[in-house]
C-alpha cells in the first residue's frame, strides 16, 4: 500500500496515512485510460454544427441560361456548389458524437489514473481543506504553498461546508475544485497535482473501491 503524508492547509505534516490499495495501487491500463478520455471528450461535443446545402439556399429556381448553344458550360441553378453564394457539399450537419463505455470500465480507468498519480507522488492529502471566507488570493497562495505553483485539482467530499473553496477557485486558471463523486479521467490527467481533502478518500473508496478492476 502507498503511504503519504497528511498535512494541514499550511503544508505542515500532521500524520501519515496509507492510501486504499484498490484505488491507488490498481493495475495501470493505458489503453483503458485512453478510451475513457476519448469518450469523455467526444461526449462533450455539442454536434450542433450546420451548413446549407443546395436545397437550403434561397434563390436559384430558374435555369441561368439555356442548355445548348451558348458556348458556356451547362448550368441548372446559380445555387449549385460551384457558384458564389451556392450551397455546400460534404460539409458538417447536426449529429451526435456520443460514445458508450460501461461503468465498470470508466471506474477502472479512473483508478488507473489515480494509481499513476500516486506513483508520481503527485497526491497531497490535506486534513481540513477549507477557507473562512471566499478569497481567490488566499486559495491561490494555499495551493501554491502545497504544490509549488503546479496546476492542481482539489478534490472535496461535499460542497455545502466548502462553498468558500468553490467560490474562490472560479477565477483561477490553474486550479479546479471538484467533488470526489465527480472524479473523471480528463481532470485527473489535466492537472499535475491532486490535492485531496481527507474525507474525500472515503467517498472515493465508496464508489471506486468496490468495483472490479479491468486489467489487460
Amino acid at each position: 500500500m502507498t503511504k503519504v503524508d497528511v498535512v494541514d492547509i499550511k503544508g505542515k505534516k500532521v500524520k501519515e496515512m496509507e492510501l486504499p490499495a484498490s484505488i491507488f495501487d490498481a493495475p495501470v491500463n493505458i489503453d483503458l485510460m485512453h478510451q475513457a478520455y476519448v469518450r469523455q471528450m467526444a461526449n462533450a461535443r455539442l454536434g450542433t454544427h450546420e451548413t446549407k446545402t443546395r436545397s437550403n439556399v434561397s434563390g436559384g429556381g430558374k435555369k441561368p441560361w439555356r442548355q445548348k448553344g451558348t458556348g458556356r458550360a451547362r448550368q441548372g441553378s446559380i445555387r449549385s456548389a460551384q457558384w458564389v453564394g451556392g450551397g455546400k457539399i460534404h460539409t458538417p450537419h447536426p449529429r451526435s458524437y456520443e460514445m458508450k463505455m460501461n461503468r465498470k470500465m470508466r471506474r477502472a480507468a479512473v483508478c488507473s489514473a489515480l494509481s499513476v498519480r500516486a506513483s508520481e507522488n503527485a497526491i497531497i492529502l490535506v486534513d481540513g481543506f477549507e477557507l473562512k471566507e471566499p478569497k481567490t488570493k488566499e486559495l491561490a497562495n494555499t495551493v501554491t504553498n502545497l504544490t509549488g505553483g503546479k496546476p492542481a485539482l482539489v478534490v472535496l467530499a461535499e460542497k455545502d461546508s466548502k462553498m468558500n473553496v468553490f467560490l474562490s477557485a472560479e477565477n483561477l486558471d490553474n486550479v479546479k475544485v471538484l467533488l470526489a463523486k465527480y472524479l473523471n479521467i480528463r481532470d485527473l490527467l489535466s492537472y499535475d497535482q491532486l490535492i485531496v481533502d481527507l474525507p474525500a478518500i472515503g467517498v472515493m473508496e465508496g464508489f471506486l473501491g468496490s468495483s472490479k478492476r479491468v486489467t489487460k
